[in-house]
């Protein structure tokens, strides 16, 4: 295993991350998956004898279930617990009343007390806002959880699926109030969804933020169990295709990755897995299985490699369409990289 820091922070984090949103198969979280204890026990035994030290869940899977199964795998393997880096996330809605859900201060205190009782953990190590909550002040949301790193409840705090400029507002506010700053960003990237790469990569590398990725194969799209035109598989895309995955993108990817993973002898997943691992902005990739030897499987992506014509070839078949501003960008910039001047031109 690899592993890298987290942002701008000193935490190391494995390079893989057990994603655990199909555990339990409670409520709307069902379609995921319904994996009873048991076999959540031997998915962290294999991760954690793997090398991987970063559990990444939140208090709305399966109504709270995931979080109390993994507290229960940690003590059944007797891990200790110090070795682990637990993320869990607040936002979604936790009960029927108005303050059960978003971003409010009542709501966060409320949530990381019932993840902690969950997680049977004093304190939990990445808490993560589930997204944007346009009801609550940034400033009110960064503030309780600047207090909550402070009172030793959590260590770090992050963010998932935000826009780039609601980032870029909370880390300014952090920053000019002296309080505690995003570590990280959950986002979704992979070779068929770039679009992270218009704004959000660009934020993250200039603030030194993590970036921790989810789907990285596309709800299965980028397994290859899918074809062009052809019958879906029985799987996570056919039954819940959430969000809208670019499916032509993904079949010109797999035309390059398929060959590509037959002469290295290794298979398809392994391959568009190791490409996010390649990417300089990406601290760790969540990885999620139902099955046991398909978490085998994505566990030997850490060690696959690519010549530079192979990053080419991936490179120009998953590539973004070049859209406003950033065509204009780059000819209005030429005169500062390429010493061309408009004035004399």
């Amino acid at each position: 295993m690899k592993y890298k820091i987290l942002g701008n922070t000193g935490l190391k984090v494995s390079t893989l991350c057990l994603g655990t949103m199909n555990y339990g198969g409670k409520g709307f979280f069902g379609y995921m998956g319904n994996l009873d204890q048991d076999e959540v026990d031997e998915q962290i035994r294999t991760v954690t004898e793997a090398g991987v030290n970063f559990i990444d869940t939140a208090n709305i899977y399966s109504e709270g279930l995931s979080e109390v199964m993994i507290g229960k795998a940690i003590k059944n393997l007797s891990i200790n617990r110090d070795d682990l880096v637990l993320a869990t996330k607040v936002r979604g809605s936790m009960g029927k009343g108005e303050n059960d859900r978003g971003l409010s201060k009542k709501h966060i205190i409320q949530q990381v007390e019932g993840s902690l009782e969950r997680l049977g953990t004093d304190y939990i190590d990445l808490y993560q806002i589930h997204t944007a909550d346009p009801l609550t002040p940034i400033e009110e949301t960064i503030r309780t959880l600047d207090d909550l790193v402070r009172s030793g409840k959590i260590r770090y705090f992050g963010a998932s699926n935000m826009a780039a400029w609601q980032l870029m507002k909370g880390l300014a506010y952090s920053q000019y109030n002296h309080l505690d700053r995003f570590a990280s960003l959950q986002a979704n990237y992979s070779l068929d969804v770039r679009d992270a790469e218009r704004e959000i990569v660009p934020l993250l590398l200039d603030q030194k933020v993590g970036m921790m990725i989810w789907s990285p194969l596309s709800g299965g799209l980028l397994t290859g169990k899918y074809k062009r035109g052809g019958q879906k598989e029985a799987g996570r895309l056919s039954s819940f295709p959430f969000p809208p995955f670019h499916e032509e993108r993904a079949y010109d990817v797999l035309d390059v990755l398929a060959p590509m993973a037959e002469q290295k002898q290794i298979s398809i997943s392994q391959l568009a897995l190791a490409w996010l691992l390649h990417q300089p902005v990406v601290s760790s990739v969540i990885i999620g299985a139902t099955k046991l030897h398909q978490l085998h499987d994505n566990l030997k992506a850490v060690d696959v490699t690519f010549t530079a014509e192979e990053l080419l070839q991936l490179q120009e078949a998953s590539k973004l369409p070049v859209e406003y501003p950033a065509n204009v960008l780059e000819v209005m910039t030429m005169d500062r990289g390429a010493g061309i001047d408009f004035l004399n031109a």
